[in-house]
């Protein structure tokens, strides 16, 4: 399994915009072969804040996932949406 943290920050008059965005590439996702979850959060302290946290099968998976039509429509949306570039992480239980 791989975990995938990707964090941003939202510019402030664009944080409903994202989170519309989001919600549909959520919905989306979570329906894709080897996608374990898939969920949006908000930083309680800074809303401007927003983290997707990801659990896949396996790299394969992942691979499909950035090419499915949803994340290539949505995503360049949600980066035009921010203050600064996206940070991602994967990670692997050890």
């Amino acid at each position: 399994m791989i975990t995938i943290v990707a964090k941003g920050v939202v510019k402030e008059e664009n944080i409903n915009k994202f989170k519309e965005y989001a919600q549909t590439l959520v919905e989306e996702t979570r329906k894709e072969k080897g996608c374990i979850s898939y969920n949006l959060y908000e930083d309680i302290n800074d809303p401007k804040i927003i983290t997707f946290i990801e659990e896949w099968e396996d790299q394969e998976a992942i691979d499909a996932h950035v090419k499915a039509s949803h994340f290539v429509e949505i995503v360049p949306k949600l980066r035009d949406l921010q203050e600064s570039e996206t940070e991602v992480n994967l990670y692997k239980r050890v």
